[in-house]
C-alpha cells in the first residue's frame, strides 16, 4: 500500500504517492472482493482507477456497509491511517458504531487496515524526517491512535546505536548556525533540540560533549 512512487506523470508534491496508493488499494479491493456495484472500476481510456466514490451522498437509502468501506477506502488513498484514526473519521460521519467496526474488521482481514504496517511507516517518516528518538515516536504513535503493545513491537527496531548517531548528526547540523556563542549556550540550546525530539539526558549531553570538543574553538591546548 506504500509502494515506490509513479514518476511517469506530473503533480504536485504527494500526487505521485497517492496514485501508488489508489492503484494499490484498487488491486486489493478487487482480490478481496470488496468494489461495491457501481462503486467506480478503472477507466478504459486512461488506465487509472481513480480514487473510490464517497456514497455517503448517495442519500438515506445508501447501503450502511458500503457507505463505511468508502468512507474508508477514501481515507486511505489520501494518506496511510491507523484503525483508530479511520474509527474517529466513522464517528464524524455518524456511521453506526457495529457497522464502523464490521467494515474496519474486514478491511483488516485483508490487510488494508493494518496498524503495525502503519506504525513502522511513521516511524521511519520520523526518525528520517525530524529526526525523532524512541520516546517522542512512542507520543506520535499514541497520538495516532496506535496501540501501546503495537508501539512496544515497532519501537523495539530502534536501536541505541542508530539512535545516538542520528542524535550526533542533530548536533552536527545545528552547531553550523551557533558560530562564536559561548560553550554553555551551545550546549543548553542543544540539549534543549534534543530534549524536545526525544533524546534523554544522559546520551544528549553525551553526544554535545564529544560534538563540542571536537570544535577548534573548544580544543585545550
Amino acid at each position: 500500500m506504500f509502494g515506490s512512487s509513479d514518476s511517469s506523470a506530473p503533480g504536485p508534491p504527494g500526487a505521485d504517492d497517492r496514485r501508488e496508493r489508489v492503484r494499490s488499494l484498487a488491486d486489493m479491493i478487487a482480490r478481496a472482493g470488496l468494489q461495491p456495484s457501481g462503486g467506480g472500476g478503472a477507466s478504459p481510456s486512461s488506465g487509472r482507477t481513480p480514487p473510490p466514490e464517497d456514497l455517503a451522498t448517495r442519500g438515506v437509502d445508501a447501503d450502511p456497509y458500503a457507505v463505511a468501506r468508502q468512507i474508508v477506502l477514501r481515507q486511505l488513498t489520501m494518506a496511510p491511517r491507523s484503525r483508530a484514526q479511520l474509527e474517529d473519521k466513522l464517528r464524524q460521519k455518524n456511521c453506526d458504531p457495529e457497522v464502523a467496526r464490521e467494515v474496519l474488521d474486514r478491511l483488516t482481514e485483508v490487510g488494508l487496515v493494518d496498524d503495525e504496517a502503519y506504525a513502522a511507516m511513521l516511524v521511519r517518516s520520523q526518525q528520517s524526517g525530524r529526526g525523532l528518538a524512541r520516546r517522542a515516536l512512542a507520543r506520535e504513535l499514541s497520538r495516532k491512535g496506535v496501540d501501546r503493545d503495537v508501539a512496544d513491537q515497532v519501537l523495539e527496531q530502534v536501536g541505541a546505536e542508530d539512535e545516538r548517531d542520528r542524535a550526533r548528526r542533530l548536533v552536527d547540523k545545528k552547531l553550523r548556525t551557533m558560530h562564536g556563542l559561548d560553550r554553555q549556550v551551545q550546549t543548553r540550546r542543544l540539549a534543549g533540540m534534543l530534549a524536545r525530539k526525544g533524546y534523554s539526558s544522559s546520551m544528549a549531553f553525551a553526544v554535545i560533549r564529544e560534538a563540542l570538543d571536537e570544535l577548534p574553538q573548544h580544543r585545550r591546548d
